[in-house]
């Protein structure tokens, strides 16, 4: 059973990072520019694994973890494709 000051800790961090990723939702919406709105996605996939891996250590599972490493590739690649669309209007050369 883990501590009760660092279940505190979790509880505050899982709020924090979840205001985070409400946060980025909403530049990912209202962007005024398409660079921003790539920028707020790759953050939100960020805070998405920040916010798995929280979870993962308030809930004491290990299956989380693959999840957060899936989230985490996907953001990734879906990064690179979204800028090298915008970069060179084609992602697949």
């Amino acid at each position: 059973m883990s501590s009760p000051l660092l279940l505190w800790a979790l509880n505050i961090g899982i709020v924090v990072v979840a205001l985070s990723v409400l946060l980025c939702g909403w530049r990912l919406l209202r962007g005024p520019e398409l660079p921003d709105r790539i920028l707020a996605l790759d953050t939100l996939y960020m805070g998405m694994v920040a916010l798995i891996i929280l979870l993962n250590m308030r809930l004491d599972t290990e299956l989380l973890f693959e999840a957060a490493l899936i989230v985490a590739m996907l953001g990734f690649v879906s990064t690179v494709a979204l800028a090298r669309y915008v970069t060179r209007g084609d992602v697949i050369e």
